[in-house]
This record gives C-alpha cells, sequence and structure tokens, in this order.
C-alpha cells in the first residue's frame, strides 16, 4: 500500500509536469541550483529544422520505483517529441529533463517521509503537509526556469507550438474533473 500510494503520487506528479513544468524538492536537502544557459538573445534566430533529433537514452532514476521511473522516462520521451526538440535544443531540454527527474525523486522521497502520518501528531502531519507543498512548489520553479531557458531557445513556430501542447494538456486536465 505504502509504495503503491508512492508510485502513484509519483506518476501523478510526472503527469503534472506537463502542464506546468515541474517536481520539487525534499525538506531535508535542497538540490544544486541547475546550471542552464541565459535565455537566447532577442535576435533573431533561423528555424531549427522541426525533424526531431535522436534522443539520448536517459537512466531511470534510481530514487524512484521502477514502474514510476518508466512512467517519467515515457512522459519525457512523448514531451521531447511532441515539442519536437532538435540537436541544437538537445542540452538546453537534457537539464529540463534532468530537474523533472530530479523532481520527481526528491517528491517520491518526500512522500515516503508522509507514510508514517499514522504515527504524527496532528500540528507535525499540518507541517509535514506545508514542507511536502513547500517543496512541490520550489520545485515547480526550478522547473519552470528550466523550461523557460529551453522555451527561448526555440524558432517562434516552435514557441506557437509548445503553448498549444501546454494549452491542450490543461484542456485535457480540466475535462478530466
Amino acid at each position: 500500500m505504502k509504495q503503491n500510494n508512492a508510485v502513484r503520487a509519483a506518476t501523478i506528479l510526472a503527469a503534472m509536469s506537463l502542464a506546468v513544468p515541474a517536481f520539487a524538492q525534499t525538506t531535508t536537502a535542497t538540490p544544486p541550483a541547475p546550471t542552464m544557459a541565459p535565455p537566447a538573445a532577442t535576435t533573431p534566430m533561423a528555424p531549427a529544422p522541426m525533424a526531431a533529433a535522436p534522443m539520448a537514452v536517459a537512466t531511470p532514476t534510481p530514487a524512484l520505483p521502477k514502474d514510476a521511473a518508466a512512467k517519467l522516462e515515457a512522459h519525457i520521451k512523448a514531451l521531447h517529441a511532441q515539442l519536437k526538440i532538435t540537436a541544437a535544443e538537445e542540452p538546453q531540454w537534457q537539464q529540463f529533463a534532468d530537474v523533472m527527474r530530479t523532481n520527481a525523486a526528491q517528491m517520491h522521497q518526500a512522500f515516503e517521509s508522509r507514510a508514517k502520518v499514522s504515527t504524527m501528531t496532528a500540528p507535525e502531519n499540518m507541517q509535514s503537509y506545508a514542507d511536502l507543498a513547500k517543496a512541490h512548489a520550489d520545485g515547480m520553479q526550478t522547473l519552470a526556469a528550466a523550461f523557460s531557458t529551453l522555451y527561448a531557445s526555440f524558432p517562434p513556430a516552435q514557441q506557437k507550438l509548445a503553448d498549444k501542447v501546454f494549452q491542450d494538456d490543461m484542456s485535457k486536465r480540466a475535462m478530466k474533473k
């Protein structure tokens, strides 16, 4: 049951990353700030070819259960294809994907730490949940920054594609509720 809840939580958070790129950090360890290139200059870029570049095969995050890591990697691969990432965009993409993996692993750990909720006092439970929410928000900020760098590397047509991918995902989520 504990494993199922953690897997479910990691999967849900992986899916959330498409809508607003994100995951989070635990309250005990803060992840190093990602080293990202500054946003692309404001000079117009020549449109990059829209053919998908070969994607580097990523190793599943060891801190996640195998099935959650596999779902996360499938999500990353699908998003790579949807956004039509080119070879020139691959470095920014890898930074974004790495933040997704790190955040997923950290959120999994945060959910695991809440598994002992049955032994917590009400104030400890409330604080634990607040810590989890803050970790998620912090991870969202980190992932949003990584995505902004990636997005800035896109030519205008690809930016419009990304806008549509994210808008369509939000519409699908709203319809499920």
